[in-house]
């Protein structure tokens, strides 16, 4: 229970004041991206008076903590902070590019049957000394044919379908188990629960979601109490979550993993389809991930991973102050004709905060791509504000202390 509060205070904390002030209005379709919201350098705490005595100052926050810990960084050691690379077994050669580009967040991939011995040996490796702050470790722990952790400690995980079809308490309950399976295996964060809604006349057609039962059905509101069950189950346990895959893929018939020029023209700005990911941002989801879908209606030029206008509904329209993460960009077939070096950077221009890439060969050049576009003082106020949310989401989880 204390680390799903500091995590709350943590949101709570960025969603008060993280960037000093609203989120920026995007800019029109093809413009630059608008301009990154500040965060002190230097914050001083506010005061509390005893009437026996005089003024004490008051705790910081975590953003205040966070901020202090990035100033302490380099542009090279930020940039590491704001992608996440996937890793198999952290070899060797995979432990020599972590440590290289100082990364701050890994993904774990491929199927494990280990359980959470196995994987707690995994990720026993990825701390080190000289670390300034631990890694994210992150999974697709959804349940049903997308679980990467199974074996002895790890439920076999049912479907979103089937999990639909449970009372919230229910879910809930069963969510904060799977976390505290995860937590026991060192695993930190899980990205899910999948809020996109799939119309009933697509369930089949739809690749990603419908066809392979990885959603929790075609009504918004029965949609958003699943994924605010789920949520507040896997925070109760101290695991993070992200809700996924903003603005929503249930209106496509293509799989942006295999499938390039997948369009959604149908959502809207204001669509109901949204509300799921209000409803993670209400239950206190730490992060939200952005999809490379385009939707034609919000934004025609763009993919929303590379679109001020599909990230600025996600600070603006839902009030979103946490991490901000990609979907892959690295493997995915949709990213095919996106030069390598152009994607990470493209991300954070656009507003996110994590760029994902499972391919390890390419986190060099993600990373190349940032530190070069950090001349850029915009740019560099970009990186360092991206780089305070990621590590306020750290010490939220009880990563990174906050004095």
């Amino acid at each position: 229970m204390r680390r799903r509060t500091v995590l709350a205070a943590a949101l709570a904390s960025l969603l008060a004041g993280c960037s000093g002030g609203p989120a920026p209005s995007a800019p029109p379709t093809g413009g630059p991206p608008p301009a990154p919201a500040s965060v002190p350098s230097s914050a001083t705490p506010g005061a509390t008076v005893s009437a026996s005595g005089p003024a004490t100052p008051a705790p910081p926050t975590p953003t205040e903590c966070a901020a202090r810990i990035v100033d302490a960084m380099g542009t090279a050691e930020r940039a590491g902070q704001v992608v996440m690379v996937g890793v198999t077994g952290a070899s060797a050669s995979e432990l020599a590019t972590l440590k290289k580009l100082k990364i701050g967040s890994v993904i774990l991939m491929g199927g494990r049957t280990s359980g959470v011995s196995g994987v707690k040996r995994v990720t026993a490796r990825l701390a080190w000394k000289g670390q300034r702050t631990p890694m994210l470790i992150s999974v697709d722990q959804e349940g049903g044919l997308v679980q990467r952790l199974r074996g002895r400690g790890f439920d076999a995980m049912p479907s979103a379908k089937v999990q639909s079809g449970w009372s919230n308490a229910t879910l809930e309950s069963r969510a904060a188990r799977w976390g505290r399976q995860l937590a026991a295996a060192g695993v930190n964060w899980t990205l899910a629960p999948v809020a996109d809604v799939v119309p009933k006349s697509m369930t089949r057609r739809n690749a990603p979601i419908g066809a392979l039962n990885r959603g929790y059905g075609s009504d918004p509101d029965a949609v958003a109490a699943k994924v605010t069950a789920f949520v507040r189950g896997m925070e109760t346990a101290g695991v993070a979550t992200s809700a996924k895959h903003f603005p929503g893929i249930g209106r496509v018939v293509g799989n942006t993993d295999h499938t390039a020029g997948v369009k959604d023209t149908i959502t809207r700005a204001d669509d109901p389809y949204l509300k799921p990911f209000r409803a993670a941002v209400e239950a206190g989801a730490p992060s939200l991930m952005v999809s490379t879908v385009t939707y034609t209606r919000i934004d025609a030029r763009n993919m929303a991973a590379f679109s001020p206008k599909v990230i600025g509904l996600i600070r603006e329209g839902l009030g979103f102050a946490g991490v901000v993460i990609s979907d892959d960009l690295g493997a995915a077939r949709a990213l095919a004709s996106v030069p390598a070096r152009r994607r990470g950077i493209g991300f954070l221009k656009a507003g996110g905060d994590i760029a994902m890439t499972v391919t390890p060969g390419l986190a060099d050049e993600f990373v190349a791509g940032i530190r070069a576009a950090a001349d850029d003082p915009d740019v560099a106020a970009q990186l360092r504000a991206s780089a305070v949310r990621v590590v306020a989401m750290k010490i939220g989880l009880g990563l990174v202390p906050c004095r």
